[in-house]
C-alpha cells in the first residue's frame, strides 16, 4: 500500500475533481490518495466523484484554510458491479 499526496490548493471547480480522477487511475487497490484543496465546492465534487469510481473517501480536515481528503482505491467502480448483476 502506498500513499500519494496531491496538492490542489488554489484550484477552482472543476479542476480539483478532474485532477483527482486522473491521479486515481494508476493506483492499485489498497493505495491511498491524500488530496489537499481550498475550493469549498470540493466537499461536494470529490465525494460525488468517489461515489462514481466506487472508491472510499474520508474528509480528514476541514477548516477555513483547506480541506483534506483521504481516498482509498478499491477494486473498481460500483457501476461495473451493478452492470454485471443486470446482465
Amino acid at each position: 500500500m502506498t500513499r500519494t499526496t496531491l496538492d490542489l490548493t488554489g484550484l477552482k471547480c472543476p479542476l480539483p475533481a478532474l485532477k483527482t480522477r486522473k491521479a486515481l487511475k494508476p493506483l492499485q487497490p489498497g493505495d491511498q490518495l491524500e488530496v489537499y484543496c481550498t475550493d469549498p465546492l470540493s466537499v461536494i465534487d470529490i465525494p460525488n466523484l468517489i461515489r462514481e469510481t466506487g472508491d472510499t473517501v474520508e474528509i480528514t480536515e476541514r477548516n477555513d484554510a483547506r480541506i483534506v481528503f483521504l481516498i482509498e482505491k478499491t477494486n473498481g467502480p460500483i457501476s461495473n458491479a451493478n452492470g454485471a448483476l443486470r446482465s
